[in-house]
This record gives C-alpha cells, sequence and structure tokens, in this order.
C-alpha cells in the first residue's frame, strides 16, 4: 500500500536561499534508493480556505520505505538544509484499499456508533 507525503512549504522571500538550493540539489539522490517520487511540486490554486506557499506531494511504495527514506543517515545530513531556510508542514498518509469508498466509510461509522449505543436502529 503506498504512502504519500505532504509538504505544505513556505518559502521566505518565495525564492530559495542558496542552502535550500543545495537541499534541492542534493534531496532526489536520498529519495531514489527508497522508491520515492515526486507526484506534485509547485504552487495550488485555493478553493476554499488558505494555502500559502507551495505543496509537495510524493508517493513512496509503503509506510516502511518512507520512514527509512526520513531516518536515513543520507536525509538526516542534509535536512537542516530545508528546516533551518523554509517552513514545512511534513504529513504521511497511506493509500485507501481497493474497494474503498466513502459511502462504505460512514456506513462503518454508522454501524459502530449504533453498536457502541446499543442501539440497533
Amino acid at each position: 500500500m503506498s504512502t504519500y507525503l505532504i509538504n505544505h512549504l513556505r518559502i521566505p522571500g518565495d525564492v530559495p536561499n542558496k542552502a535550500g538550493l543545495s537541499y534541492l540539489e542534493e534531496v532526489e539522490a536520498t529519495v531514489k534508493p527508497y522508491g520515492g517520487r515526486w507526484l506534485a511540486n509547485g504552487e495550488v490554486s485555493v478553493v476554499e480556505g488558505a494555502w500559502p506557499g507551495l505543496v509537495v506531494l510524493m508517493e513512496f511504495p509503503d509506510r516502511a520505505a518512507v520512514d527509512r527514506w526520513y531516518n536515513s543517515p543520507e536525509y538526516q545530513k542534509i535536512l537542516p538544509l530545508r528546516v533551518n531556510n523554509a517552513i514545512s508542514d511534513l504529513v504521511l498518509i497511506d493509500s485507501l484499499p481497493d474497494g474503498y469508498t466513502v459511502r462504505g466509510f460512514a456506513q462503518q461509522v454508522r454501524a459502530a456508533v449504533q453498536a457502541a449505543s446499543g442501539s440497533g436502529s
């Protein structure tokens, strides 16, 4: 099951400084051995709410792969180049299983609430 990394990225002044550019030049080599790949990278079109900055969307084969990459010595070496020169909200989310539907999810929640309340209706 794929795991996605989402980075809500804000770069002061909107242009990467030298350290930020060094990070960009080096990060790809740290990702490849773990099966990571970029799916999206750039500005967003805000439909609701606010989203200052950029988004980076990456895919890894699974949660273990992204954890190994993030904690690898190669990535940890360059991580300060990003965290000291940009603002990031970094989250991971696993893909959904085959056959998943939002309606089915709602039905599961409804059934669990009913079971917890002891009500059959």
